[in-house]
């Protein structure tokens, strides 16, 4: 899977020692230029919009979130938890299997409770009264992902009630339908799945309140075809009467935050061998299970290439072959861009790696301060 993103903007500039390795920092002023884009696509559509804390749940800038977006969406009782204690605006939920326990408080905090299938929906119903905001979440069965594990659409998926299965009782107290197809992808995709899926949802236009889109949309990108998306949402709302939600997650922090890194070992073995404290498998997990290349600070275009992986014991903890902008000795460092979003709410101490410092930086005013440190206890504390 080829990243889509990796502009270093502001980082270009950034001296990279002013922060311990491995360290994440993230550019409060793009993270404001972001939401802008969004906010203008709101304002203009009438679509709401709503921040996905799966991908971007960095609580610090809750409130810069909350100047510009209609609320969070959460996927499931902890992290409703941290929207309602930190996060302004409307409250979605949506989770693939809810437990028992958490219901009530799952219901108590949200202002949209989306379930996965009718099943889910039944199966709850007690917790439920007529002020909740019911939601179902269909499987389009229209595919559009590259990579197939992160398609939601692939065959036999846990994600999301089959379209073609759906009747008109499993309506019965629901105000809106969810989906959600894309993976860092523009606007084509998200126009073929809705032409794929207007017809067999149609006849229930009238008695659905909101169309949820879901997340995946890299509207915020350079090349995004946004004023497409604008008239998209416009025709839709006047089309079907609904209420028209957006739920991008990897937009409000693409390009947005760096993984500062430093060699710890380099030899050969075949072709030069780096070990940095930056771990794929720990600190940037996409990597192997998407895979992807993330982008370099600075990357050079010609000369040796050096494989980089961390330092855990995984034989697989490979980040990939790269042209660094430093020699490639100890104590050297080097940045991957774009990891703000996914990677920083992925993190693991997996093998006793340690977690990566969190910095907030803001590229007009230079101020630069630490968000969040780790200790050893982070490890200890997961353990028994």
């Amino acid at each position: 899977m080829e990243t889509r993103a990796g502009d270093p903007g502001a980082f270009a500039r950034f001296d990279l020692n002013r922060v311990p390795t491995p360290a994440f920092v993230v550019d409060e002023v793009a993270v404001r230029r972001n939401l802008a884009i969004l906010a203008d696509v709101k304002a203009r559509s009438g679509a709401k919009v709503l921040s996905a804390l799966k991908a971007f749940s960095m609580w610090s800038l809750a409130d810069v979130v909350g100047e510009y977006l209609d609320g969070v969406c959460t996927s499931g009782l902890w992290e409703a938890r941290l929207a309602r204690d930190h996060y302004k605006g409307e409250i979605a939920t949506y989770c693939a299997g809810y437990k028992a326990a958490d219901m009530a408080e799952i219901v108590a905090i949200s202002d949209h409770v989306i379930f996965n299938s009718p099943m889910q929906h039944a199966r709850f119903a007690s917790y439920l009264d007529a002020s909740t905001d019911v939601g179902l979440r269909i499987n389009p069965e229209h595919a559009e992902g590259e990579v197939a594990k992160y398609d939601p659409c692939s065959p036999h998926s846990r994600l999301g009630f089959p379209v073609s299965q759906l009747k008109v009782e499993h309506l019965e107290g629901v105000s809106g339908l969810h989906f959600h197809t894309l993976c860092e992808q523009d606007f084509e995709p998200l126009k073929r799945t809705w032409e794929s899926l207007k017809p067999k949802i149609a006849p229930y236009f009238g008695q659905l309140k909101w169309l949820n889109f879901g997340g995946g949309h890299h509207i915020t990108r350079a090349d995004y075809q946004r004023d497409d998306l604008v008239e998209f949402i416009k025709s839709v709302r006047a089309e079907t009467g609904c209420d028209v939600y957006l739920e991008p997650g990897e937009a409000i922090a693409l390009d947005a935050g760096i993984l500062v890194g430093e060699l710890l070992d380099v030899f050969d073995n075949g072709m030069p061998i780096g070990i940095t404290d930056i771990s794929a498998t720990c600190h940037m997990p996409d990597v192997i299970e998407a895979p992807y290349r993330p982008a370099m600070l600075g990357e050079r275009t010609e000369g040796p290439a050096i494989r980089l992986g961390g330092p855990s014991c995984l034989a697989g903890d490979i980040i990939g072959d790269y042209r660094l902008p430093v020699p490639a000795e100890p104590s050297h460092r080097f940045a991957f861009l774009d990891q703000a979003h996914y990677s920083m709410v992925k993190t693991t101490t997996f093998n006793g790696v340690p977690l990566p410092s969190i910095w907030l930086w803001n590229s007009e005013s230079d101020e630069l301060r630490c968000v969040r440190e780790f200790g050893w206890e982070e490890f200890r504390d997961r353990l028994s």
